[in-house]
Formats: structure tokens, sequence, C-alpha cells
């Protein structure tokens, strides 16, 4: 098997998961889209094949990176509710007092990255360390 085909078999891979997630959450074809800044007229047909691993999502930087943000934002929320699955749902579509008493949903879903950064650091503290750029001083060495 090639490189490419690795590769190719991956991305297939993670789109197939990123999409069952969504759909676990409750998103519709749009907000899918929305959510992967994938072109508009991304429709249900193209879902479908994304489900069902016929086909990949575009190889393109943007949507890649934010599907790993929604497959982090799904661990740390299976970190969060490790008893109750179904919570994640309920969870992304909740007003949240720090989020302005908009739903993470409606945070990720207003266009840019920032709100899907926003989400997953409000879940994962790890994530949002990093993204500080901070480092562990543990003092002289």
């Amino acid at each position: 098997m090639t490189e490419t085909d690795v590769r190719q078999q991956t991305l297939v891979e993670l789109t197939r998961t990123v999409v069952r997630l969504m759909e676990s959450w409750g998103l519709g074809t749009e907000q899918m889209s929305a959510a992967l800044a994938m072109p508009v007229q991304t429709g249900a047909a193209t879902f479908h094949r994304y489900r069902e691993g016929q086909e990949a999502l575009p190889d393109e930087e943007t949507v890649l990176r934010r599907a790993q943000y929604m497959l982090r934002i799904s661990d740390a929320l299976r970190t969060t509710y490790p008893r109750n699955p179904e919570m994640a749902a309920h969870w992304i579509r909740r007003g949240h007092r720090r989020m302005g008493r908009r739903t993470p949903l409606e945070v990720i879903l207003a266009g840019d990255e920032a709100g899907i950064i926003a989400v997953l650091s409000e879940l994962d503290c790890t994530f949002s360390w990093d993204m500080t750029g901070s480092k562990a001083d543990y003092g002289p060495g």
C-alpha cells in the first residue's frame, strides 16, 4: 500500500468518525457543513457518502483541522461525562454562562475558527494551556 493510499484510508476513517459524531449530536447537513467550514452547497448525499466511507472530507487544512477539533471536543465530553454518553448532545445544545448564554453549537457555527477553539478550550484545559504557549517551569534543573 502506498503512502497516498494510507493517507486516503486515514482520511476516510476520520471522515466517517466525525460525521457520525456530529450526527449523534443531532446536527443536520447544513450545521455539519458550517462546523467543518465546508461549502454551503455540500448536500445530504455527500454526507451520506462520508458516513458510509465512500468518500473523504476535502483534503484541506481548515476542514481537517476543524474535524480534529470536533474529535477533541468529543473526547473531552467523553471524559467529562464518562457514565452518560447522551450528555454530549445535551451539553452541546445547552446555553452556557461563559459563552454569553449561547450554546456551544451556536459558538461553533458562528463561522470563524475562534468559536470552535473557544468551545474546545472550555472543555479541555490542556488545550487552553497549549494555546497560550505556556510552559511548565519546574525551577532550576
